[in-house]
């Protein structure tokens, strides 16, 4: 580094690179130029009892589509007294809020059906699985009376398997921290950066990079406890595991992207489920909408807007109301005959569907527990099934059931064209690379579900090319036609970005509601 001008921006930038987004911001705080403590001025999420202001109205809604966006919508419109009516062309409302349990039955186009056959209690996420602290759903959780539990979304026992490697993700925390503290330290050390901070922010600086990489006295990353034992401490002092590889064994494994999943907003611990099922939403907001106002099996065929209100077409008959809001996957809405306009079409043609896909794996034991003593989590991989997610619920149960792969695009794309029996196959093949040959074993059931095969639904979200004029068209329409679903806001994905968007629709149909003569 002789010779070289290193300014504190490009050392904070060297930080992010190596060390991600945590460790950069951690550098920040000890130079002082990012906030330690909490602003006060933070402003919680919006109360619970959202509500339509301006008093009752009468107009009659049909709403397409019973998913979360469809029910929110239909849910807060009921309490202003608007009539509402939903249809949904699959056998059950939920939408991709899809929670299986034993004597389900799950269809998909183009490939066989799979019988659940679960026992007693077990239940698999096939859709959504964890909620964000932050995010609107938890204030529906709160309002419709559903308890809620933790979701361990970071488990420093999982595993992070890159380039054909396993270690424990808070041993390549540890290797990679450290060495990313070690670099900075022998930067510091030798004057590296007297250009850049002063002598005392050096020394702040230096005793930050000593507890973050748990340097040692030559401030060297020589290992650390932080990696973990191959025997715990108990009456003796236990065996750490060996010492860790050189920089260049632990740069090349590529575990940053791991080690760093949990650092964006909609992914910090803590986070939360509802207890016995994600699907405990739709089935609250079902029986507050009621039953009643929900016709499945009823496929729309065409909408027609009119001068007074609007026609909607469907297998079981027609049906006029005064509005309608569209809470339709976009590329499905795009293909229903409609008098909406060229622009419309286009722009709903404009997102493009992502391949997603889950396996639910049922196992005897919960061998996770019992022999790798992990308790919930994720470990992150860089094969094709991406994800394991281990149950954050029902602790020393004799079963249980964990997610054998979660992928998205191109891998889920190659796991929805096999069968479900070659799915499993392939994602049992793939998990025994971590968890050894136990992983094939004891395994009671399995069901797999590639949502880009789900009829009325083909995709697990949406990607925009850009957030463009259409993405404005279709989210501030000015005819009688509202479009509603996550793929309008900013949480593309989270069932909180369709709770939002039903939320926006409502209100400003009701302000026009109130604004009529």
């Amino acid at each position: 580094m002789e010779g070289a001008a290193l300014t504190r921006r490009g050392l904070l930038v060297g930080i992010g690179a190596v060390g991600g987004a945590g460790a950069m911001y951690a550098a920040m705080g000890a130079l002082g130029l990012a906030p330690t403590a909490q602003d006060k001025e933070f402003t919680p999420p919006r109360q619970s009892d959202f509500t339509l202001r301006g008093g009752k109205a009468a107009a009659s809604v049909v709403i397409l589509g019973a998913g979360v966006a469809g029910l929110t919508a239909a849910y807060e419109l009921g309490k202003a007294g608007y009539d509402c009516t939903l249809l949904e062309a699959r056998e059950r409302a939920g939408g991709r809020n899809l929670t299986l349990r034993g004597g389900d039955r799950l269809t998909e186009a183009r490939g066989p059906a799979q019988d659940v056959r679960f026992g007693e209690g077990v239940y698999f996420n096939a859709g959504p699985g964890r909620i964000a602290p932050w995010m609107v759903t938890l204030d529906y959780c709160r309002e419709l009376g559903i308890p809620i539990e933790t979701f361990v979304n970071n488990n420093a026992a999982a595993y992070v398997h890159t380039n054909g490697e396993t270690v424990r993700a808070r041993t390549a925390r540890a290797d990679m921290y450290g060495y990313v503290a070690e670099l900075l330290a022998k930067a510091t050390h030798l004057g590296a950066l007297d250009r850049v901070i002063t002598k005392n922010d050096q020394e702040t600086l230096l005793d930050f990079l000593r507890r973050f990489g748990d340097l040692g006295p030559r401030l060297r990353y020589e290992g650390s406890e932080r990696r973990g034992f191959t025997e715990w401490p108990g009456t003796g002092g236990g065996a750490p595991i060996p010492a860790p590889g050189t920089l260049h064994q632990v740069l090349a494994a590529g575990t940053g992207r791991a080690i760093t999943n949990d650092f964006g907003y909609d992914q910090a611990t803590p986070m939360f489920q509802p207890v016995g099922g994600m699907d405990a939403i739709v089935k609250k907001l079902t029986e507050a909408v009621g039953a009643d106002r929900i016709r499945t099996g009823a496929k729309v065929t065409k909408v027609t807007a009119l001068a007074d209100g609007v026609e909607v077409a469907y297998t079981g008959g027609t049906l006029k109301a005064d509005y309608c809001i569209a809470a339709l996957p976009p590329h499905v809405m795009a293909r229903i005959p409609h008098n909406l306009g060229a622009d419309v079409t286009a722009a709903l043609r404009t997102p493009v569907p992502v391949a997603a896909g889950k396996i639910g794996l049922e196992y005897g034991t919960r061998w996770w527990e019992l022999e790798d003593r992990i308790y919930g989590g994720v470990t992150e991989t860089d094969l094709d099934i991406t994800h394991i997610w281990y149950p954050s619920h029902d602790y020393h149960a004799e079963r249980g059931l964990l997610v054998g792969y979660y992928n998205s695009e191109k891998n889920a794309e190659l796991y929805g064209a096999l069968t479900p029996e070659d799915r499993r196959r392939r994602a049992l093949t793939q998990g025994k690379k971590i968890h050894g040959e136990k992983y094939r074993q004891n395994l009671l059931s399995s069901v797999s579900i590639a949502w880009q095969r789900q009829e009325h639904i083909e995709g697990g979200w949406v990607r925009w090319p850009s957030v463009d004029s259409s993405f404005t068209l279709l989210q501030r329409t000015d005819g009688r036609v509202y479009f509603a679903g996550d793929w309008l806001t900013h949480l593309i994905a989270w069932q909180a970005g369709a709770m939002e968007s039903a939320r926006d629709v409502v209100t400003r149909l009701h302000q026009r509601v109130l604004q009529s003569p």
